[in-house]
């Protein structure tokens, strides 16, 4: 039976040289990243990038919104993507707990001439989702959550209000390094547990079409119908 495979440091460089070159400030804000040590574990791989601005093109993304913006990388990769289809007229809403984080995510936005498009609203995600779906329910064409995974349930409710039919939310992290399939896991650790329901929950799902996916750490995606 075929499978997914596990990558290894020589096929991770292989896929990274396969795609196209990162921007010059998607590349800064990697390696910038990087160098801050175990906490650049949150931050997307350039593939995962990659993946991104595939999507944002496949559905035509125009209005995206983000959840866990940490330094900005998948921000703006998603935002290169949607200001080469729609210009000026692109718009990303970046929702983040923390400006330390961000404040260094509006040097790469800016470097890149994107940073008047990208509206961060700093809180906890359960607020600045609300006053989001007050302002643009049902506009968003595309979604992004990388944040706490207790609130994915949370914010994958608040993505069915924001997105058009058509519309696609991706979850990051949703293998949690294959905790999700360890028993003692799930009973054990709150992340874990929420992010096995939210696998179940989105499968039964008869509002979304979607796909669980091995891609980095798992991304679930789906489609709201």
């Amino acid at each position: 039976m075929s499978r997914s495979i596990t990558l290894n440091e020589t096929l991770t460089d292989y896929i990274r040289k396969a795609n196209r070159a990162e921007h010059a400030a998607l590349a800064r804000c990697r390696a910038e990243t990087d160098a801050m040590g175990d906490v650049a574990v949150m931050q997307i791989s350039p593939e995962q990038g990659s993946f991104l601005q595939i999507c944002a093109r496949l559905v035509n993304a125009k209005i995206a919104v983000e959840v866990g913006v940490f330094t900005g990388y998948s921000a703006l990769a998603t935002m290169l993507a949607m200001v080469d289809m729609h210009g000026n007229a692109a718009k990303l809403y970046g929702c983040d707990i923390s400006e330390d984080y961000t404040d260094r995510a509006k040097s790469y936005w800016d470097e890149a001439g994107v940073g008047d498009q990208i509206e961060l609203r700093i809180g906890d995600g359960r607020d600045t989702l609300g006053g989001l779906i007050n302002d643009i329910a049902g506009h968003a064409d595309m979604m992004f959550i990388d944040a706490d995974k207790t609130g994915y349930d949370t914010y994958f409710e608040a993505g069915l209000k924001l997105l058009r039919p058509g519309g696609i939310i991706l979850f990051d992290n949703v293998l949690w390094s294959g905790h999700v399939a360890d028993p003692a896991q799930i009973a054990a650790d709150p992340d874990t547990a929420a992010l096995n329901a939210l696998a179940s929950k989105v499968r039964d799902d008869d509002r979304v079409d979607m796909a669980f996916t091995s891609i980095g750490d798992g991304i679930l995606m789906a489609i709201k119908r």
